[in-house]
């Protein structure tokens, strides 16, 4: 007997879409199927949540809308801008997804990727901000500026929508960040919470620092002026930093000097904060 040619015949799994944001898609509706056999009473949080939503970003649109949404401007208005920018800026999908994963990937009290999505807000302060960004891009400074504010009162950070912010960032807590309209971070940047990114007083233009990839900003840093942090440098918690920060080193104090390398090829993921062995006492 004679086969049917391979090439004619049917894989039922070119049907299922492979890619990797879909892959997270499926897995963040699994975890939300799960929450609602264990938590029935969440059962209609969860289904208007997730569940009733054909996209991780429609559910991100929905959540911002339900988080940031006033009598001033309806939470249907704010989810509709975020639609928007997904459907204007395709790319945006892939950073807001790189963000998400940044988070399952350094924060050890991430269990679930559905976590960030639906309680954590600095994830959520962050995805804000790509709203904003993209409205001030678009010349809606008024709405970017009325993101800013909403965000600033409901998660505690006042990121200015002129800031450039690449993919793979991670707002640990995020209460207390703040970031001026200068500054510009890359990718794969690791910030705590309480973290400035400032200027040195009433100079206009470029004033605000550079951080590159890989940096990780301990809790209750201050970055201060137009000064560059290089790449896979680390930045001990409570410090001033006043001057540029070479590559891979760590620096701490008040004012901030180099105490040393990084300790780590990216410490942006290690999220290692201890600077050194101390003896026992």
């Amino acid at each position: 007997m004679i086969s049917e040619p391979l090439s004619t015949v049917h894989d039922p799994r070119a049907d299922i879409d492979l890619s990797p944001r879909n892959l997270v898609w499926m897995r963040v509706r699994r975890e939300a199927s799960a929450i609602v056999d264990r938590e029935p009473y969440l059962g209609g949080a969860i289904a208007g949540s997730v569940l009733n939503h054909d996209s991780l970003e429609s559910v991100l649109a929905f959540k911002l809308g339900q988080r940031l949404g006033h009598p001033t401007l309806p939470g249907e208005l704010i989810s509709q801008g975020l639609m928007a920018a997904f459907d204007s800026e395709p790319e945006l999908k892939s950073i807001v997804q790189a963000d998400l994963l940044a988070v399952a990937d350094r924060d050890p009290a991430c269990q679930r990727i559905i976590e960030p999505v639906l309680y954590f807000k600095g994830f959520h302060a962050l995805v804000a901000h790509r709203l904003a960004h993209w409205l001030w891009q678009e010349g809606r400074k008024d709405f970017a500026l009325h993101i800013q504010s909403r965000s600033s009162e409901v998660f505690q950070t006042d990121i200015n929508p002129a800031a450039r912010f690449g993919r793979g960032i991670f707002l640990d807590h995020a209460t207390g960040f703040v970031v001026g309209a200068t500054a510009v971070v890359d990718d794969n940047v690791s910030f705590l919470q309480e973290v400035t990114l400032g200027g040195t007083g009433k100079e206009s233009g470029d004033r605000h620092p550079k951080i590159r990839s890989g940096v990780l900003v301990g809790a209750g840093a201050k970055i201060l002026g137009n000064i560059e942090v290089g790449p896979c440098a680390r930045i001990a918690a409570g410090s001033v930093v006043l001057h540029r920060v070479p590559p891979n080193t760590t620096v701490a104090g008040v004012p901030a000097k180099p105490i040393g390398k990084a300790d780590s090829i990216e410490p942006a993921r290690s999220m290692d904060q201890i600077l050194g062995d101390f003896p026992d006492e």
